[in-house]
C-alpha cells in the first residue's frame, strides 16, 4: 500500500468554487476533466450506449399498420398531422396525450431528484451524454488532462493545428449525425436518407440538420458546463426538490478532515489526521470544475465521477471506499455530530473509529427505506395517477367521431310543398388506418328525412357512406321536415353514426330551425 506522500497531487483548482463565485459575465475558464475509471464511469458508458442507441435506432424500427398507414414504428407525420408510436396513433385533437406525457416527465423529474438528486442531469440528460461523447473524441485525439492542458497553453504549431482541426471536424460530424438522426423521426427514414444523400430532400431537412449540428457542436463541444450552469433552470429549482433524506454526492468531511499529505508527521505530533490526502483527484475529474469537498453546489450534476476518483486513491492507500459517496444530509449531520463531539470541537476522525481502525457502529448509513417517505409517495402517486388516467383514456377512446355544423345563411328554406329544409355540414372522422362503411342515422325529429350530396339514393332517415382510412369525410346533408310535423321555432335532434360492423358509434345533438309561420 502507498503512503500519503506517494499519491500524486494534481494541480487542479475548482473553476466553479463555492467559496468564490465568478462574476456573471466573466470570461470562461476552460475545464480539462481527467479521465475517470470505476463503477460509476462504467455505468455512464452503459447509459450513453443505451440512450444513443435508442436515439439512432428508433426511426428505423418498422411496424405493420396495414396498406393505408406508414410502417415506421415511431413517426411524427406533420404533413398528415399524425403521431405514430407503435400501436398508438395520436391525432391533433388528442394532443392532451402529449401534454399528459410532459406532465408525467415533470413529476418524474421531481420524483428522481427528491430521492437520488440530479441523477437525470448526471446520467441521461442529452447535454451530459453529448459532452461525454465529445470528451471521448477530445481525449482520443489530444490525450488526457495533462496533455490537453499542455497543448492548449503551447504555441500554435503544425501539430497543434492538425490536432485541433481533427477534433473540431469530428465534433461537427458528430453534431451532423445528431441532426441527421432527428429528421428521420419526421419522415420515412429509408426514403429520406436516400433523398438527403442525393440532395433531393426538402429544404427544411437540410436546415434542421444545419441548426442541430450547430447547437450540438456549440453546446456539447464549446460551452459544455456553461449550459448546465447558466442556461438550464434546473440547478436553481433542485433546491426545492431536495430534503435531508435525498441522496446526493457528498464529501464525508467527518471522515476526511483534517486533510494532510504528511499523515505520519502529523500523527507523530499528536494531531488528528483524516483520510483525505488532498490529492485533488476529485477536482481533476469533475466535468463541472467544482471541488466536491466544498459541499453541495448548484453546478454539481451528481455524475459521481469524483466518487470513482476518490475510491481509486483509497484503494492505493488501503483504506475503505466512501470518503466521497452518495449520502443523505441527515446521515452526514449525524456522523458529523459524532466526529465533532456534538459540535463542541473540530473534526476528530478518531471519534468515528474503533481501536482496530474500523468505523464505529454508531455511524449512520444509508438504507433504502429512507427513500420511502411522504414526499416520495406523493410524487409517485401523482405520477401514477396521471399515467393511469392516460392509459384508461387511451384504451377506451373511440376511433369514430362526428361533428355537425348548421348552415348559417340561410338557416332554413321553405320548399314548394310547405316543408322546411335545413342544411348541415356533417364531418365523419375515421381514425383507424382502414376504410369502413359508416351508417348515418337521423334520430328524433318526427317525419323528417335527409339526403346527402354525393350519395345516390332517395331521401330517408338513414344512409350509408364509405369513409377513407385515417381521413375526415365531409358531407353536405339536407334535413327536410313536413310543415305539419314542426313543433316549434327550434327543435333538437341527433345525428348518429356507427360503423357497419356495429363496433363503434357516435352522436351529435343538432338544432332544426323553422319560421314562426310554420307553426
Amino acid at each position: 500500500m502507498l503512503d500519503n506522500t506517494q499519491i500524486e497531487r494534481l494541480e487542479a483548482d475548482a473553476v466553479n468554487s463555492a467559496n468564490t463565485r465568478q462574476p456573471l459575465y466573466a470570461a470562461r475558464k476552460k475545464i480539462f476533466p481527467k479521465r475517470a475509471s470505476g463503477s460509476f464511469r462504467r455505468f455512464k458508458w452503459s447509459v450513453m450506449a443505451i440512450t444513443l442507441g435508442i436515439y439512432y435506432l428508433t426511426p428505423w424500427l418498422r411496424w405493420d399498420r396495414g396498406p393505408f398507414a406508414p410502417d415506421q414504428a415511431v413517426l411524427v407525420d406533420l404533413a398528415n398531422r399524425r403521431f405514430y408510436f407503435f400501436v398508438i396513433e395520436i391525432w391533433p385533437q388528442e394532443f392532451y396525450y402529449v401534454a399528459g406525457l410532459l406532465v408525467m416527465a415533470g413529476i418524474g423529474l421531481f420524483l428522481i431528484t427528491s430521492t437520488v438528486g440530479r441523477a437525470w442531469c448526471g446520467y441521461t440528460c442529452p447535454q451530459t451524454v453529448w459532452v461525454d461523447l465529445f470528451l471521448v473524441v477530445e481525449r482520443a485525439i489530444e490525450g488526457d488532462r495533462n496533455a490537453r492542458m499542455k497543448l492548449d497553453a503551447g504555441p500554435w504549431t503544425a501539430r497543434k493545428l492538425v490536432l485541433r482541426t481533427s477534433r473540431h471536424a469530428i465534433w461537427l460530424v458528430t453534431g451532423a449525425a445528431s441532426g441527421g438522426a432527428w429528421i428521420f423521426y419526421f419522415a420515412d427514414a429509408p426514403t429520406l436518407v436516400v433523398e438527403v444523400i442525393k440532395g433531393s430532400a426538402a429544404p427544411v431537412a437540410y436546415v434542421t440538420i444545419a441548426v442541430l449540428t450547430a447547437t450540438t457542436y456549440t453546446f456539447g463541444g464549446l460551452m459544455r458546463e456553461q449550459v448546465c450552469t447558466y442556461m438550464c433552470p434546473w440547478p436553481r429549482i433542485q433546491a426545492a426538490m431536495l430534503d435531508e433524506n435525498s441522496l446526493t454526492v457528498t464529501y464525508n468531511g467527518w471522515r476526511g478532515e483534517p486533510r494532510s499529505r504528511h499523515a505520519k508527521k502529523v500523527l507523530a505530533a499528536g494531531q488528528p489526521v483524516g483520510d483525505c490526502v488532498d490529492c485533488n483527484s476529485c477536482v481533476a475529474v469533475c466535468p463541472m470544475g467544482i471541488d466536491i469537498r466544498d459541499g453541495q453546489q448548484l453546478e454539481c450534476i451528481t455524475c459521481a465521477l469524483c466518487i470513482d476518483a476518490c475510491d481509486s486513491v483509497m484503494d492505493k492507500l488501503g483504506r475503505k471506499h466512501g470518503l466521497v459517496s452518495y449520502a443523505t444530509l441527515s446521515d452526514y449531520n449525524a456522523n458529523m455530530a459524532i466526529a465533532t463531539a456534538g459540535g463542541s470541537r473540530a473534526v476528530d476522525p478518531s471519534l468515528v473509529r474503533t481501536a482496530d481502525d474500523s468505523f464505529s457502529d454508531r455511524l449512520a448509513h444509508f438504507h433504502i427505506r429512507k427513500i420511502f417517505r411522504p414526499r416520495t409517495f406523493f410524487y409517485l402517486g401523482a405520477w401514477s395517477a396521471v399515467g393511469f388516467a392516460l392509459l384508461y383514456s387511451l384504451l377506451t377512446r373511440e376511433r369514430l367521431e362526428l361533428n355537425v355544423l348548421h348552415d348559417r345563411n340561410p338557416q332554413f328554406v321553405t320548399l314548394s310543398d310547405g316543408s322546411i329544409r335545413n342544411g348541415y355540414t356533417v364531418k365523419l372522422l375515421n381514425m383507424i388506418p382502414e376504410p369502413r362503411a359508416i351508417i348515418v342515422t337521423l334520430q328524433d325529429l318526427p317525419g323528417a328525412e335527409m339526403s346527402a350530396v354525393g350519395v345516390d339514393r332517395s331521401p330517408a332517415r338513414s344512409f350509408t357512406t364509405l369513409a377513407d382510412p385515417d381521413r375526415l369525410k365531409s358531407l353536405k346533408v339536407f334535413v327536410r321536415q313536413p310543415a305539419d310535423q314542426i313543433k316549434g321555432v327550434t327543435q333538437s335532434f341527433k345525428f348518429r353514426i356507427e360503423d357497419e360492423a356495429g363496433l363503434e358509434s357516435a352522436e351529435y345533438t343538432a338544432t332544426f330551425n323553422a319560421p314562426e309561420i310554420a307553426r
